[in-house]
């Protein structure tokens, strides 16, 4: 019995002999081929840009309607602040393509492109119309496509209107602000802009103007007439500075 027990111990626990058992050591897993792993991606040597299109109407306030296309201010201030705080992002392009829309969020918008801390280049694209003016001067250099349009006109109300000396002092007030941030961020003149928005010779049952691409320079409101390429090296070069 005692011969049983060990030959049974010996058999449930070989390890536990003084010798380490006879076993193959592991071999090298083989070596995966180079060429068919993909490259590091590297970071653009010449600066991260970060874009922003602003299309459609510019939403405030008030929600528009589902059938409407629409830039969200709410949505878009965010974006903003967030490339004004990453690190990794050099520059912004701001693609624009609006009918206008909402005064107080487009020179909201207007204001944190302007002071974002970072170059900046705007590209007219399509149109750039009513409050799209001052979002496209706010870069710190602007661009517009040959075929783009630009409309320069007054500013305007909806809904109720109350007939009383308050409500045109709102209205000239509110003027002066988009004339203030469109002469201050281009090289229009403050008469000259007037004298555009007055304008009652190009628009049917309204006044302004219709600038189209070249116009738009001549005028002093955009600084060149350009596409993408042109306003991505700009920007590239305003990095590099």
């Amino acid at each position: 019995m005692p011969i049983h027990n060990e030959t049974e111990l010996f058999c449930i626990n070989p390890l536990a002999a003084d010798e380490p058992a006879n076993e193959e050591a592991p071999k090298d897993p083989a070596p995966q081929p180079e060429a068919t792993l993909p490259p590091p991606r590297a970071g653009n040597p010449r600066g991260t840009i970060q874009f922003l299109t602003i299309i459609g109407q510019v939403e405030g306030h008030i929600v528009l309607p589902p059938t409407s296309k629409a830039t969200k201010y709410e949505h878009v201030i965010p974006q903003l602040v967030m490339c004004a705080e990453n690190n990794e992002v050099d520059g912004l392009l701001v693609l624009l393509n609006t009918m206008g829309g909402d005064v107080e969020a487009g020179l909201a918008l207007s204001e944190l492109i302007a002071h974002l801390g970072k170059p900046t280049v705007s590209l007219v694209l399509g149109g750039g119309h009513s409050i799209g003016v001052p979002l496209a001067v706010a870069a710190d250099y602007s661009f517009i496509a040959p075929s783009a349009t630009m409309t320069i006109h007054p500013i305007r109300m909806n809904g109720t209107v109350v007939g009383a000396p308050q409500t045109f002092e709102h209205f000239k007030k509110t003027q002066e602000r988009v004339e203030d941030f469109i002469t201050a961020h281009s090289s229009v003149t403050r008469d000259r802009l007037q004298r555009l928005m007055m304008d009652t010779d190009q628009l049917a049952q309204d006044v302004g103007t219709i600038l189209i691409g070249e116009q738009a320079v001549q005028e002093g409101i955009i600084n060149a007439v350009g596409g993408l390429h042109d306003a991505m090296e700009k920007l590239y070069a305003l990095i590099g500075k």
